[in-house]
């Protein structure tokens, strides 16, 4: 099993900080040992209460300040190692999607590390890459990263060669649909094929930290577009107990809040009152709601995904626009689903072909889609990305490349192709895991 260790940035108090912190890499997986005494839990987590940590935030740990060169890496000769997992993962909270003013430190564009430069982007709003992932451990539990924030590996947090510090990520791995949402405070991993580094709760939360690394998918977060896909995806974080726990009170979701205040079910929200104990029921079932105007977060003992949401939202004639329920002016009947189906992977496909048809029907022109599936800052990865295109029988598709605020990408597009193709073809392309591909203009 192999695994890179790479981070963090050097730090000076009183004159102007410089560099860009580098950080360390080691060609095998941290050493397992047990969990370090500073990991000190914060109590019990108290039903009901606002979700917290049991983990204390991290304090700097004043002995791992040096041991650093300019543009190099971090302690070399020091191997890295991790706890034997973490149990009460899933008590711990994903960090909130919010706007952020970038860093003093650790934003510096061009730096160069390891004789390699890099570009540091404007935004994480669409970047959206896939390739393999690591994470990092003890060696830098505690110590300062390149945007002089503590390292805490008990948070959900990510070190990234070019996404702006702070910003935000969902990282999901594909080989077992697990995500997590991370903040991005870290620069790194600068190890050939690796395009994020994960603190070692997120790998234990996507479930890669027995292997060492994992393939996942990366998709930059912006406050401004956090829709019901983000918050379907916090929600699904929650553990089975809390959803199911027989004595307390139905607790309303993100989800539900934003339910509440659909226009369908302004009549019934205001009649309805919580009842002082929740009914009985057997224990990992689901607490009971009026499905008419609550979207249920599980349902046959699977949680629910942002698609399966959107469908909801479709059968009812709404739309959620900028996180505000919207009615839908006009709905091709052909087009609008009879229910959600329960099944993530159908419910993806009929969303993105229903998405994609609308988009024909706004753009006024049958002729010459262009579907945009994905942009990559891997080459790499792009010919990877086009390979499964091509091999699914998908023989426009193509990469084109593009320099977006002095940074190389690579879009992946399909067609141009006859309009009336252009929404059984969005269909197939989801199906093949790519998500929800958008049409553009060449």
């Amino acid at each position: 099993m192999k695994h890179a260790v790479t981070k963090n940035a050097v730090m000076k108090h009183g004159a102007a900080i410089a560099l860009v912190a580098a950080l360390g890499a080691c060609s095998t997986a941290p050493k397992k040992n047990a969990a370090p005494a500073t990991a000190s839990k914060n109590g019990s987590h108290q039903a009901g209460a606002a979700k917290k940590s049991p983990y204390a935030p991290a304090q700097e740990d004043l002995s791992k300040r040096g041991d650093y060169t300019a543009g190099g890496l971090y302690a070399p000769h020091i191997r890295d190692s991790v706890p034997d997992g973490i149990d009460d993962v899933d008590l711990i909270p994903e960090p909130e999607v919010k706007a952020e003013p970038r860093s003093r430190y650790g934003n510096r564009s061009p730096y160069k590390v390891l004789g390699k430069s890099y570009r540091v982007l404007d935004s994480a709003e669409d970047y959206d890459e896939r390739g393999t992932a690591s994470y990092y451990g003890n060696k830098f539990h505690r110590r300062r990263t390149s945007s002089l924030e503590v390292y805490d590996m008990y948070a959900f947090s990510a070190a990234h060669k070019t996404l702006p510090l702070p910003s935000y990520a969902r990282v999901t791995n594909l080989d077992n649909g697990k995500s997590v949402t991370v903040r991005v405070n870290d620069r790194g991993p600068f190890h050939d094929g690796r395009i994020i580094d994960l603190s070692y709760a997120a790998a234990v939360k996507l479930g890669i930290d027995r292997k060492g690394t994992g393939h996942v998918r990366v998709q930059g977060l912006s406050a401004k577009h956090v829709d019901a896909d983000t918050r379907v995806a916090s929600a699904s974080a929650l553990p089975m107990a809390a959803l199911a726990a027989p004595t307390a009170p139905v607790a309303d979701t993100a989800i539900d809040k934003l339910v509440a205040a659909l226009p369908i079910g302004s009549a019934a929200a205001a009649e309805r009152k919580p009842p002082a104990t929740a009914p009985e029921r057997p224990v990992g079932v689901s607490p009971l709601v009026n499905t008419e105007n609550r979207f249920d977060m599980t349902q046959n003992g699977k949680v629910m995904t942002a698609d399966d949401f959107d469908a909801w939202l479709k059968a009812r004639r709404l739309s959620l626009v900028n996180g505000k329920v919207r009615p839908l002016d006009r709905i091709d009947a052909r087009l609008q689903p009879a229910a959600p189906p329960p099944v993530a992977p159908k419910v993806a496909e009929a969303n993105v072909a229903r998405k994609v048809a609308a988009q024909e029907q706004s753009s006024g022109n049958a002729d010459d889609i262009t579907l945009q599936v994905a942009s990559f800052a891997s080459e790499q990865n792009a010919s990877r990305a086009l390979a499964v295109l091509r091999d699914a029988g998908i023989e426009d598709a193509r990469l084109q490349g593009a320099e977006v605020n002095g940074q190389k990408l690579w879009r992946l597009r399909v067609g141009p192709s006859p309009g009336g193709t252009a929404t059984e073809l969005a269909g197939r392309i989801a199906g093949l895991g790519f998500g929800q591909p958008r049409v553009v203009r060449d």
